[in-house]
């Protein structure tokens, strides 16, 4: 249904360029890959895609500066650019807007909102055309000043609504991750507090009431592993009663 949707992904990251692109493909997108901005640009020279998802950090120029320029530039000002990011630095947000980025999609990416991300941005794109461009706000921040005009302080609404809808599904992973390794914990083979064991023929009674040979019960609740062996004064005892065995024999 999306084969008409043509996305331009920019990552130097090989590896995540072609993951990008097996899962934008399986979600039946037709996808084309640039390894840095410099590339990218050629392409779009040749090639208009109906959208770019482009890294940040990449060298000579970075996603910002590549977007920069596509919005710059009147026959390719209308595509829409998704850029990943970590959004580790406050200033990310800032600098997106200032470069006229249509939306963030945060690293690593949620395969399962890629086409929400791609589906939102499309619709906001055309709802944008209406919103005039010519006057701005500057706005102050870490030693830097942004001009922010009304369509971006538009686009600064479906940016914050997409780095919360991200962080949401990240916290829900991470409740996930977290019940995970809880669970996981107490399935965890651990040896810890009272453990019954007979004075006697020194078994240990296990969780269910049975009673195992120390080796069975250790084997069974940590990573330890046991190679029989004989210790002197058990060896000693032994020669002793085998030798009085064969003496009373004589």
């Amino acid at each position: 249904m999306n084969k008409k949707i043509r996305i331009l992904v920019v990552d130097d990251s090989a590896t995540q360029a072609e993951h990008l692109r097996y899962v934008l493909e399986g979600c039946d997108y037709e996808v084309e890959v640039a390894k840095n901005g410099r590339e990218a640009l050629s392409s779009l020279s040749a090639h208009i895609p109906t959208l770019i998802i482009s890294d940040i950090i990449m060298p000579e120029i970075d996603g910002f500066e590549l977007c920069t320029r596509i919005k710059a530039d009147e026959k390719i000002s209308h595509i829409p650019v998704i850029l990943l990011t970590t959004l580790s630095e406050p200033e990310d947000v800032l600098r997106g807007l200032e470069s006229g980025a249509d939306q963030f999609m945060t690293k690593p990416f949620n395969e399962t909102n890629i086409t929400k991300h791609i589906e939102q941005v499309l619709v906001n794109v055309e709802k944008e055309k209406a919103i005039p461009t010519d006057s701005g706000l500057e706005i102050a921040f870490a030693g830097r000043k942004y001009l922010i005009t009304p369509r971006r302080i538009h686009q600064m609404l479906d940016l914050l609504l997409s780095i919360y809808d991200d962080t949401i599904n990240k916290n829900r992973e991470l409740e996930n991750t977290i019940r995970a390794l809880t669970e996981a914990k107490e399935e965890v083979k651990t040896l810890s507090g009272f453990i019954p064991i007979c004075a006697t023929c020194k078994k240990i009674r296990d969780d269910a009431g049975y009673w195992q040979q120390v080796e069975s019960y250790v084997s069974e609740h940590s990573e330890a592993m046991f190679s029989h062996s004989i210790c002197p004064d058990c060896a000693k005892k032994a020669y002793e009663d085998i030798n009085k065995y064969f003496n009373k024999k004589a």
